[in-house]
Order: C-alpha cells, then structure tokens, then sequence
C-alpha cells in the first residue's frame, strides 16, 4: 500500500509538471532528458497512468489486508503489484514517445572562450593590447 501511495504521489507531481528533474524520479530516458520541456511533457503524459497505477497498488494492498487466508492475501497482494507495474511501465512507454516529439534545443553558439566574440585567439582584453614593435633604436 505505502509504495502504491508514493507512485501516485509521482504520478501527481509528473502530471502537475512540479516533479523535480534532479531528483531521480520520473520518466528518465535519453529523450526525456535531452531537455526540461521533453521532461516536463513527458512527465505530464505519463501522469495520469501513473497515478491509476499507484490507486490499483493501494487497492491490492487493501484487498490483501482483507483476505481471510494467507493465499488470498499473496494472490491479491501479487494482482495489486503487477497492476501496478504494468501502469506505471505502460505511462513511462506513453511519456517516452511524447518526449521523442518535442524538439531537441540547438546548443548555444559561443564564441572564442566564453562568448566575448573575441575569436579563437583567446580573450579580447588579454590578447587583443598589442605588444609595441621593437623600433630600430631599441637594438
């Protein structure tokens, strides 16, 4: 039952778009993480499913606690934790496609060695004094 109310906790923060990106939780595949809009879409997509699956694991378990015998309590318990399961991979399956469809952002041009359009030289204000000739009379 506790891990059906901390899926459905999840899946309402996924389908709130509040769900933390650096916390480990969530859809995390290469596409959901190529950005925070593909995170956060893909979060939202897999939301709802997961969120039916943590009420369909809190029902195994209330089930579970109702059986009047040790077989019935593992058959329920056991229907409850796949049907969990199943939800929460078929919403991470949904929010990974969603993710696939948003597109990827174009990496920041910079240029020179932070964006100070000084060229490939190094830093304008380092390099760019220049250095006085030596005249004939310096030898």
């Amino acid at each position: 039952m506790l891990l059906g109310v901390l899926v459905c906790w999840g899946g309402y923060l996924g389908w709130r778009e509040k769900l933390p990106r650096d916390r480990g939780a969530g859809v995390r595949t290469p596409a959901t993480l190529a950005s925070d809009d593909a995170f956060r879409i893909a979060n939202k997509v897999a939301g709802l499913p997961t969120m039916v699956g943590g009420v369909v694991g809190v029902a195994g378990g209330a089930a579970a606690l109702a059986m009047p015998t040790t077989t019935g309590l593992l058959v329920a318990a056991a229907l409850g934790f796949a049907g969990l399961i199943a939800l929460v991979a078929g919403g991470g399956l949904l929010g990974h496609s969603a993710a696939t469809a948003v597109p990827v952002p174009e990496p920041a041009a910079t240029a020179g060695c932070g964006g100070c359009a000084c060229g490939g030289g190094g830093c304008g204000a380092l390099s760019g004094a220049k250095k006085p000739e030596p005249s004939a009379e310096q030898g």
